[in-house]
């Protein structure tokens, strides 16, 4: 893969050195002229198509460079251009740099302005947002380039960059028309492995006991906080333990409106007793931002309650995350729930 990505780069960079070089053909031909018309400007680059003469000669006139002028009539009507200033004192490198790399992909850019090339030499501490950004769009488009369309999408979501996962390839269109179809879905890509990432990290470190109403939010609000934000449905899990009431793993059961018939006993504790847990912690979200449980948590509850009571594997709390909060049916009850400390 890599090799047909280096590929695909030498072509890409291939092609547009032959355009640049036809590029500086056309502006040495035309500003040996302080007015000329097309069909000088053609006759003076042969080695270059008619078409593209006209296109820059067009690009040039939208940017001010040249002024246009209508003579003749009929069959001899012909386009005559003037230069807004003396010829030789159009910067032709910087225009021409501007228009071949303003959509060009991030790789094009100047190297001291590369994001990638600064990631390999320096990591990524070193980049910005918009650097990161830039980095997943990686091609622009005429008029902008995808360095100036991650600062435009960083800009876009600063302070709120939580945010992102939420928006649609058509809303992110509406924000830079660079973001294609490719890389939103790499943008998107690129969120979602650095939040399994960062759970790995977490799921690897050490693990306090869950032995106690405050242990229980504590772990809820810190390992289901995604869930807890950015839940578009009710999610189900569980957090088995052991007998020193330590995590061994989470498992997600179902999605969807929580209630006693679709979180069947059998599917929560499938998976603690395949851990050998001792005990189980109850997780879910509520999508609407308030954590306060419904009658149908307490219903779920009870019924899961009873039958953990007759696998010998204790139901400890269930707790509700939503937003920044948590709410324990524990606390609520403290009667319906066996001690943990």
């Amino acid at each position: 893969m890599d090799q047909q990505h280096h590929a695909q780069d030498r072509r890409e960079d291939r092609q547009q050195r032959q355009r640049r070089e036809k590029y500086q053909l056309v502006l040495e031909a035309v500003r040996q002229y302080v007015e000329f018309d097309d069909t000088q400007a053609l006759a003076a680059c042969p080695a270059v198509s008619a078409r593209l003469v006209r296109d820059i000669l067009k690009r040039l006139a939208n940017d001010n460079a040249l002024h246009r002028v209508a003579s003749g009539d009929g069959a001899t009507k012909s386009i005559r251009y003037v230069w807004h200033i003396p010829p030789q004192e159009f910067d032709a490198d910087r225009w021409i740099h501007a228009q071949l790399y303003g959509g060009s992909p991030v790789r094009q850019s100047p190297e001291k302005e590369r994001p990638r090339e600064r990631l390999l030499e320096q990591g990524t501490s070193g980049l910005t947002n918009g650097d990161l950004l830039a980095i997943l769009i990686r091609s622009g488009i005429r008029g902008e380039s995808a360095v100036q369309a991650g600062q435009k999408v960083a800009g876009y979501f600063e302070g709120r960059l939580d945010k992102i996962p939420h928006f649609s390839l058509n809303e992110m269109k509406e924000i830079s028309r660079c973001v294609s179809k490719v890389a939103y879905c790499q943008i998107m890509a690129g969120i979602e492995l650095g939040r399994r990432v960062e759970a790995a990290i977490r799921d690897r470190a050490p693990q306090d006991p869950i032995n106690s109403t405050d242990a229980a939010v504590r772990f809820c609000k810190h390992h289901f906080g995604r869930l807890a934000r950015d839940g578009q449905q009710e999610e189900f899990h569980i957090v088995t333990l052991d007998t020193k009431l330590q995590p061994i793993q989470t498992h997600r059961i179902t999605v969807g409106t929580l209630d006693a018939s679709l979180v069947h006993p059998r599917e929560v504790f499938r998976p603690a007793i395949r851990d050998a847990a001792s005990a189980v912690l109850l997780v879910h979200n509520h999508p609407s931002g308030d954590p306060t449980p419904s009658r149908e948590d307490h219903q779920v509850t009870r019924r899961l309650r009873s039958a953990g009571e007759l696998l010998g594997i204790r139901v400890i709390d269930h707790i509700v995350v939503a937003g920044g909060r948590a709410v324990s049916l524990a606390e609520m009850q403290p009667d319906a729930f066996r001690s943990v400390d």
